[in-house]
């Protein structure tokens, strides 16, 4: 799961967003739910956000030529 804004949102916009989504997953509360489905909340900046959407997007893009699965 993460969050995403539209391209071209003003960095100002992106940076308040990114502060109070780490600070809502910092709390207790939240913690305590993404346990209990089996998740790990993973608080950071938009750019480590960005590099971890180009590298599994690249790594889930081989195994799908690998398989040769298609849409359908």
């Amino acid at each position: 799961f993460g969050m995403g804004a539209p391209a071209k949102t003003p960095k100002p916009i992106i940076d308040k967003l990114n502060k109070e989504i780490n600070a809502i997953l910092a709390e207790p509360a939240m913690q305590a739910k993404f346990a209990e489905l089996g998740g790990v909340p993973l608080a950071g900046p938009p750019e480590e956000f960005g590099r971890i959407i180009v590298s599994e997007t690249e790594k889930w893009e081989k195994v799908v030529k690998f398989a040769g699965a298609k849409v359908e």
